[in-house]
């Protein structure tokens, strides 16, 4: 029992053998070198997890493992124990016989039901009935529970174990059966076939592991990317804000500035004006005050006050108008500079903007009216009776624009009608202009978002449809594409706005933008439309 708990405390815990170059790590348990180093490969390579212990499962930082240290006082316990233990190969099983000290066991008898070294070995019986196998503590499993004899045969029939008396007079009389030894190299070959599938499949399965961690990887390096340059953006709006404000906040002060002069300089005007009135009454009520009229008469005539007899002055005292404010200039100045910005803004996030996105007229189908700016497509169930063109789409409500997208990033938006059915997308110059598979998203060579009178969307390309769980829930839509990247997105402008949809594709051919109507009623407002919002 001593030497059982020692080979315990002795033995990796991965393994479960005795040490090998026993290690220790950080946190105080111990374990091969090698186990330890394949346990943690695996844990980075297949699960995609950081290192950790397999005992406390405390983690470490990938980038920095701990550093393996030989645990030397182990391993000279390892190495003293080590010669009184089984050479390698062999079971860990004692001889039976040998009652004062383990001796390990060479082999065992079914029948004895007992484990035998090399020197009780050689007196042991020699007979048939005694048959001998390697090392083993599980005598009752390898017995016939029925008759207690040796399992020496195999039942292909029922798939199970028998001893020669099941075979001859037993249940299993007359069934094919074949040799242990025989039946197992069969199973051991298909057990190598398995072996070999599920080795590729580990295979395959640490390769797609592998480039799930290339993804992520690459995943968070885009959104680093993408951190820094909305940073970017963002501080380099601040700031053109911040100059704006200086500016508009400058002009309003001197604005001020020029008013609070010119109403300084009337204020003293009109102070000496009511200096003047204010003598001029004190004298006239000193004369209503004076007792000798010979005085008040005399200096009536030389005061020059205005005269009253009338009624009326002569002469009406009026504050001077003054300016205002120009705040239309400060609107309009703030107005412009905001919209600087944002032209800025999208430039900086979209690239190349598609303001110049108009509609050919030699591409729309009959069922198609477009408005005289090019920029309004809708139903109409009147043949337009459009000239014959081989651009023309035959018996297809739709049409493409005059402009194609052979690279780079560009985005457009459209207006869409509430009523009737439309589709907004992209397709090749190549596109079918008959009636079989010319419907935008019915080939390889188009992609669209269509809204149907259901009010759902339907993202739809080579004909396979991808209904959308969005309720359509505003008319503006904005279409954003990446050339290079293979990314063509659709995003509803509500509050706050929603992606709907995103093809990943490599284009082939430039791309011209594509608009489907149908349906509606003879009045303008019910039919199915959709507009370009420069």
């Amino acid at each position: 029992m001593a030497t059982a708990d020692l080979r315990d405390e002795l033995s990796c815990s991965i393994c479960l053998s005795i040490y090998t170059d026993p290690v220790s790590l950080p946190c105080g348990h111990n374990f091969c070198r090698d186990c330890i180093g394949t346990t943690w490969d695996t844990q980075e390579e297949t699960f995609l997890e950081n290192p950790s212990c397999p005992e406390c499962r405390e983690r470490f930082s990938r980038s920095r493992r701990p550093e393996l240290t030989t645990d030397w006082k182990l391993r000279g316990l390892v190495e003293r124990f080590l010669p009184t233990e089984t050479e390698p190969g062999e079971t860990g099983i004692f001889c039976t016989y040998c009652v004062l000290s383990p001796v390990p066991a060479a082999k065992s008898c079914l029948l004895c039901e007992a484990s035998l070294c090399d020197t009780h070995l050689r007196g042991h019986s020699k007979s048939a009935e005694h048959v001998l196998t390697q090392p083993t503590d599980s005598f009752m499993g390898r017995k016939c529970s029925v008759h207690h004899k040796v399992l020496e045969y195999y039942c292909c029939e029922e798939s199970v174990c028998v001893c020669v008396s099941c075979c001859l007079a037993g249940e299993h009389r007359g069934h094919r059966v074949e040799l242990l030894s025989e039946a197992s190299e069969k199973k051991k070959e298909k057990l190598r076939k398995v072996l070999e599938k599920l080795s590729q499949k580990k295979k395959k399965t640490k390769r797609g592991a592998q480039r799930l961690q290339e993804r992520r990887r690459e995943v968070a390096e885009k959104a680093a990317g993408e951190t820094e340059r909305v940073t970017a953006l963002f501080r380099d709006i601040r700031e053109q804000l911040e100059a704006l404000e200086k500016r508009l906040l400058s002009d309003i002060s001197s604005q001020k500035e020029k008013l609070s002069l010119t109403l300084t300089d009337l204020m003293e005007q009109l102070e000496i004006k009511k200096d003047e009135l204010s003598r001029k009454i004190r004298h006239i009520e000193e004369l209503c005050n004076m007792a000798d009229p010979l005085t008040v008469l005399q200096e009536r005539e030389s005061h020059g006050a205005a005269d009253n007899e009338g009624g009326r002055e002569r002469h009406d005292i009026k504050v001077p108008a003054v300016g205002d404010l120009d705040v239309d200039l400060i609107s309009e100045t703030l107005l412009t500079g905001l919209a600087a910005i944002v032209t800025g803004v999208k430039g900086r996030i979209y690239g190349q903007e598609a303001t110049d996105l108009l509609l050919d007229i030699n591409t729309a189908g009959n069922d198609v009216s477009v408005s005289g700016d090019r920029k309004f497509a809708s139903f109409s169930l009147t043949d337009q009776r459009h000239p014959q063109t081989p651009e023309r789409f035959q018996l297809v409500p739709q049409t493409l624009s005059s402009r194609s997208f052979p690279s780079g990033r560009h985005y457009w938006e459209v207006e869409v009608s509430e009523s009737g059915e439309w589709g907004v997308g992209v397709a090749y110059p190549s596109i079918e202009r008959g009636e079989g598979q010319s419907w935008i998203g019915n080939n390889n060579k188009s992609w669209c978002l269509y809204r149907w009178h259901n009010n759902n969307y339907t993202a739809t390309h080579d004909s396979k449809d991808t209904q959308l769980p969005h309720v359509p829930s505003c008319r503006r839509i904005r279409i954003s594409l990446d050339y290079e990247a293979g990314r063509l997105s659709f995003y509803e402008l509500s509050e706050p706005i929603r992606h709907l949809h995103t093809f990943t594709a490599t284009f082939t051919e430039p791309l011209h933008v594509a608009f489907w109507v149908w349906g509606g009623d003879d009045d303008d407002d019910d039919r199915a439309w959709v507009r370009i919002i420069s």
